[in-house]
């Protein structure tokens, strides 16, 4: 199918009027090529212009299926789209990672008993979804042969009605924000749910592992790409909403403003460089990232307010010269989302910097947001950086945030990908829904500003300590680096459905505490889980939080596996 488009060659554009089978026979080629391609350089969006799609096809590694409507019903596929979990042994979903859906319907009338299947877990989200299938929404995957379910674990929706049932079935944590469905069937250890009409109740926590907030705070939906007429595109920027309840689009168009495309600088991998992106944000202009991998010898400098860094299709920057990626002045409104920004092989202080240290203007009117961000140290390729994302400015919102050491492939080693903190919020009243963050040396999260909120928490501390004397805290005083640290000189701090796994891998090792956070009136904690994975005999999460709850551990009977707290300070 010839593929041209103003987006560069990995971006398809279907529209109704082209034959089904050659649409599900493209869609399928790239599912074939992605399904298991983990760390590959392969990077496609798929777009559908405004119609209905008689095709059922599946979504693998670095793809993205969107809409262009400026509803999500203006696009209904009627045959189906799932992503399975069949590449990796026993249906497990654990490392179906770096895929989106996104401001489309889905019927699934093809679909084995109508049902959607999207079997995944971090940086997987969806967005503006309207899923009609008559059997429903699975998040995760079932064997045809056994019934069997694989396991997966940590997913993302915002923006969304699901007209039937969700079955997390044995998806292990979840975030919903600003959505409804006609029933929520079970959870596992952790799901969290924020401004959504139809949520689960609360009240049976821990036996029930549901934390429910009625509306959300302050939020502006992602924007989006969409199309008028023949290829006449346009960006949809949603306009800031406080205190919501439900998808923005359910009963009315969504608030906000249109951007032509001709606002944007659309780079190209092959082409681009951090000089001629820099010249074009210097000018005023919006930036583009259509699928690819991008290099940057000099970071990304965004200097004017209300900038929009979008990108298509998962695409990779990499900082070359020990640089953050990006850079963003202390102005209002900035736009960063659906990016991977990996280290590159020279060391990095950070690699997405929000505002210069010591910012201090307030934003509250007009914040920045983060969405859809996937930080990454290694797996690709070897790479080191001290800090993925730094938010010294004010007033930030992170939307689906995923700050990943690699446990796993090109690099991957204690002293290869090193890092030592996945978030350091330095800047007053962030607010950040959905933070996944794994695997770094010290503290995953350590929060030193006032003000902070955060809905939902997953994270794991590190697989490979070499030895305990190498990983303290404290001086040397306390075993391991807790997961979410929040600064003892904080005096207001609340987040909601926090969890905290360990599996040490490589030797044995304890870590003190999950969480650790001042033991004052200000900061509040609630709903926090730990968990024991698997790994070497000996080794432990001691307590839940401040030196609270029982351990987890090798020899833990299986009922003691998991551990939880409701309140910290405790009502």
């Amino acid at each position: 199918m010839a593929n041209k488009t103003i987006f560069g060659p990995n971006v398809f554009v279907f529209d109704p009027t082209m034959g089904a089978g050659d649409i599900q026979e493209q869609a399928t080629r790239i599912f074939k090529e992605m399904e298991a391609n983990e760390f590959g350089q392969q990077r496609y969006a798929l777009l559908f212009t405004p119609g209905s799609y008689p095709v059922l096809f599946d979504v693998g590694f670095y793809t993205s299926v969107a809409g262009l409507g400026r509803s999500p019903d203006d696009v209904v596929i009627t045959g189906g789209v799932n992503v399975p979990a069949y590449w990796m042994p026993n249906r497990n979903a654990t490392c179906n990672f770096w895929r989106s859906f996104e401001n489309l319907a889905i019927e699934a009338s093809d679909a084995t008993n109508k049902i959607t299947t999207i079997a995944v877990s971090q940086a997987a989200p969806l967005r503006r979804m309207h899923i009609k299938s008559a059997g429903g929404l699975w998040l995760f995957q079932v064997d045809p042969d056994t019934g069997a379910g694989g396991w997966a674990s940590g997913g993302y929706m915002a923006d969304s009605i699901i007209d039937g049932q969700v079955l997390p079935g044995s998806q292990q944590q979840w975030i919903s924000r600003n959505s409804k469905w006609g029933s929520w069937a079970n959870g596992v250890w952790n799901m969290v749910f924020v401004g959504c009409n139809s949520a689960p109740s609360q009240a049976n926590y821990p036996k029930e592992p549901y934390t429910t907030i009625d509306h959300t705070p302050v939020v502006r939906e992602k924007p989006y790409l969409y199309v008028q007429g023949k290829d006449e595109y346009f960006v949809f920027v949603p306009a800031l909403q406080k205190e919501s309840q439900g998808p923005s689009w359910a009963n009315a168009p969504s608030p906000g403003t249109s951007m032509p495309i001709s606002d944007f600088y659309i780079a190209q991998p092959a082409t681009s460089t951090s000089a001629s992106i820099n010249e074009a944000l210097s000018i005023g202009k919006h930036v583009l990232f259509p699928p690819g991998i991008y290099h940057l010898k000099e970071a990304l400098h965004v200097l004017k307010s209300n900038t929009i860094i979008l990108g298509l299709g998962f695409p990779t920057i990499i900082p070359t010269s020990g640089q953050p990626a990006i850079c963003i002045s202390d102005v209002d409104g900035v736009t960063i989302a659906g990016l991977i920004i990996d280290a590159g092989p020279l060391n990095s202080p950070s690699l997405l910097e929000v505002g210069p240290a010591g910012s201090s203007a307030t934003h509250k009117s007009n914040p920045t947001v983060l969405y859809d961000l996937t930080v990454r140290t290694a797996g690709p390729t070897a790479g080191q950086n001290e800090v993925g994302i730094m938010i010294n400015s004010h007033d930030v919102v992170g939307d689906q945030l995923w700050l990943w050491r690699a446990d796993h492939g090109a690099g991957a080693g204690w002293d290869t990908n090193r890092t030592k903190n996945g978030l350091v919020v330095n800047g007053n009243d962030a607010t950040i829904y959905g933070l996944f963050n794994e695997h770094h040396q010290e503290y995953q999260t350590l929060w030193n500003g006032n003000g902070g909120r955060l809905y939902f928490y997953q994270s794991e501390i590190p697989y490979d300590p070499p030895a305990q004397e190498k990983w303290k805290s404290d001086e040397g005083h306390l075993n391991g680096y807790a997961s979410y640290k929040v600064a003892d000189n904080v005096t207001s701090h609340e987040a909601w459905g926090l969890g905290v796994y360990c599996y040490f891998r490589d030797s044995p090792a304890k870590v003190e505490n999950a969480i650790e956070v001042p033991n004052t009136a200000g900061v509040k904690i609630h709903h926090m889980t730990t968990v024991w994975l698997n790994g070497v005999a000996g080794s432990e999460i001691t307590h839940v939080i401040n030196g609270e709850g029982d351990p987890v551990h090798a020899n833990s009977p299986e009922a003691a596996m998991r551990q939880t707290r409701n309140e910290y300070p405790s009502a």
